[in-house]
C-alpha cells in the first residue's frame, strides 16, 4: 500500500512539473507575443484590416472593435444548453449562455433555446424556449432535443447552431458544418486541478484514482472534439491547448473571452455597507469572496489561511472584514472564524453588483483550472483589484500584471503572504489597482464586446455555408 501511495505521489509530482512547465511557457509566450506586442499587433491589424482572416487569428477576438450599429442581417440561432440559469444559483456556463444570448436577442437575432425546464424564463422578444426532461444523469435527452430541433428547422432552417459544451453530443453534431461549441472546461485543464487536490490531500487520506481516469478522458476528448465544426475557447490558455494538445486546425479554433453585463456591474457612488451589516463608521479593509462555497473552489484553502492570519495578527483581525456571497457547505464553516466574517448567502445580480461595490479587493481561491471565472470579471468591471490562484487561464487572460491584482500558489503559506501584502498596501493602493482593472475589463470583458465577437463569428459561419467569406474578414461591413 505504501509503495502504491508513493508511486501515485511520484506520478502527481511529474504531472505537476509538466503542467506548471506548460503553463509557464504559455504565460511567458503570451506575455511577450500578446501583452508586450499587443499595441504593435493591433496597429498592424488596423493597417491591414481588409486582409485579415478572422478564422485564423491566433488571439482573442475581444481585442477587436467590431461595429456597434445593427447587424447586416438577422440570424436564426439554435442554442443547446444543459440548464437555463435561475436567478441566484447559476454556474459559469449558464451565466455565459444567459448573458451572451440575451445580448444577441437584443441585437435582433432570433434565438431558439433547447434546454431543460427552469424557473427563470427571460421574457424578451426573439427568445424561444424548447423544453425537455433531463436524463437521470442530468444531461439533455439527446433524442428529444434532436426531434425538437428538426421540427423547428423544418419551419425555417437555422443559420447557426451553438452548443454550450457538450449539451449537444458529438454524435449529433458531427455532420453540422454550421455549428460552434463553446468550451468552459476541458479534460486537459482538469489534470492541473486534480494534481493540486492530490497535493493538498492529508497524508493519511486515500489517494484518488481520478488522475488515471482523467488521462483517459483527455484521450477520448482528443478523439471526438474534431466532430464539432468550430471551437470557441473562453480563455487564451484553452485556445492554445485546443490547437497544440488536441491538434485541432487553427481555422476551427477561435478565442472569445467571457464577458459580463457592464450595465449591471459598474462603480456606484452610493454606499451600500449598511445593507451588508457593515457600520458606516468602520474603516476596516473589506475582502470579498463569491461563488459556490465548495471544496474545489478553494474554500478550505482560504478558510485555513484566514484562520491562521487571524490567530497570528490581532491587528489584521481587528481591521479586516470578510464578506462571503454564495451557497454551499463552507458557508457555515466561515462563521466559525468570528464576527468579522459576514456570510450573505446567494445573491441576485443586482445585489451582487452592490457586493462588489462595497469590497476593497475580491478573492478567488479556486482550485479548478477550467474556463474563465465570471466573478473575477464582474469584480474588475466594478473597479476592484483581484486576488486569485495562479492558474494559466487566470494569469494568461485576466491578471496579466500586479498593476491590477495579486496571484498566489494554491498553498496556505502563499495565500497568507498575499493576504498580508494586500493588508499592508491598504485602500489607496487597492483603489489605484482597481481603476486599472476596470480599464482592462472595459477593453476586453464587457458583454457587448463578447456578443459582438460571437455575432461576427456566427455571421462568418452562416455566410460560409452559402459559399461567401466576406464576413470572415475584419471590418468587412
Amino acid at each position: 500500500m505504501a509503495s502504491s501511495c508513493l508511486s501515485l505521489r511520484c506520478i502527481c509530482y511529474i504531472f505537476l512539473f509538466i503542467s506548471f512547465l506548460s503553463s509557464f511557457l504559455f504565460v511567458y509566450s503570451s506575455y511577450f507575443s500578446i501583452s508586450c506586442s499587443n499595441g504593435i499587433q493591433i496597429l498592424s491589424i488596423e493597417k491591414n484590416a481588409q486582409d485579415l482572416d478572422l478564422l485564423t487569428f491566433p488571439s482573442a477576438w475581444n481585442h477587436f472593435n467590431f461595429p456597434s450599429q445593427p447587424p447586416p442581417r438577422f440570424l436564426k440561432i439554435a442554442l443547446f444548453v444543459k440548464k437555463w440559469p435561475d436567478k441566484r444559483r447559476a454556474g459559469g456556463l449558464e451565466r455565459h449562455a444567459l448573458t451572451l444570448h440575451l445580448a444577441l436577442a437584443k441585437r435582433g437575432h432570433e434565438i431558439h433555446i433547447f434546454t431543460s425546464s427552469c424557473t427563470n424564463l427571460s421574457s424578451m422578444k426573439n427568445l424561444y424556449f424548447h423544453f425537455s426532461k433531463p436524463t437521470n444523469a442530468g444531461y439533455l435527452d439527446q433524442a428529444t432535443i434532436w426531434n425538437q430541433f428538426q421540427v423547428e428547422k423544418l419551419r425555417r432552417p437555422f443559420d447557426v447552431i451553438h452548443t454550450e459544451s457538450v449539451a449537444l453530443m458529438h454524435t449529433r453534431a458531427r455532420n453540422l458544418t454550421n455549428l460552434a461549441v463553446s468550451w468552459h472546461g476541458i479534460g486537459y485543464e482538469s489534470i492541473h486541478s486534480d494534481i493540486i487536490q492530490e497535493l493538498l490531500r492529508e497524508p493519511e487520506g486515500t489517494p484518488s484514482p481520478i488522475l488515471k481516469e482523467r488521462i483517459s478522458k483527455v484521450v477520448e476528448e482528443i478523439k471526438f472534439f474534431p466532430h464539432y465544426s468550430h471551437h470557441i475557447a473562453t480563455s487564451d490558455h484553452v485556445g492554445d491547448i485546443l490547437r497544440r494538445i488536441y491538434m485541432l486546425p487553427k481555422e476551427r479554433v477561435h478565442i472569445i473571452l467571457n464577458g459580463v453585463d457592464e450595465e449591471i456591474f459598474k462603480p456606484e457612488v452610493e454606499d451600500f455597507k449598511l445593507e451588508f451589516g457593515i457600520q458606516q463608521s468602520k474603516s476596516s479593509l473589506i475582502l470579498g469572496i463569491a461563488g459556490r462555497l465548495v471544496k474545489d473552489k478553494g474554500h478550505p484553502l482560504i478558510f485555513e489561511a484566514l484562520k491562521q492570519v487571524f490567530n497570528e495578527s490581532l491587528s489584521f483581525r481587528d481591521s479586516v472584514v470578510v464578506l462571503v456571497a454564495g451557497d454551499g457547505p463552507w458557508g457555515a464553516r466561515y462563521q466559525e472564524l468570528g464576527s468579522n466574517i459576514h456570510v450573505l448567502g446567494p445573491l441576485e445580480q443586482a445585489q451582487l453588483a452592490k457586493f462588489y461595490n462595497v469590497i476593497d479587493v475580491f478573492v478567488n481561491p479556486t482550485l479548478r483550472a477550467q474556463g474563465l471565472d465570471h466573478t473575477l470579471l464582474e469584480a474588475m468591471m466594478v473597479g476592484k483589484p483581484l486576488m486569485a490562484t495562479k492558474l494559466a487561464s487566470i494569469t494568461g487572460s485576466i491578471i496579466n500584471s500586479r498593476d491590477i491584482g495579486y496571484t498566489f500558489s494554491p498553498k496556505v503559506n502563499s495565500l497568507k503572504k498575499v493576504l498580508y501584502d494586500v493588508w499592508k498596501d491598504g485602500r489607496v493602493v487597492l483603489q489605484k489597482k482597481g481603476e486599472l482593472a476596470r480599464q482592462r475589463a472595459l477593453k476586453l470583458f464587457t458583454a457587448s464586446k463578447m456578443a459582438a465577437a460571437y455575432e461576427k463569428l456566427f455571421l462568418c459561419i452562416a455566410e460560409k455555408e452559402k459559399g461567401r467569406s466576406d464576413y470572415c474578414n475584419y471590418k468587412a461591413y
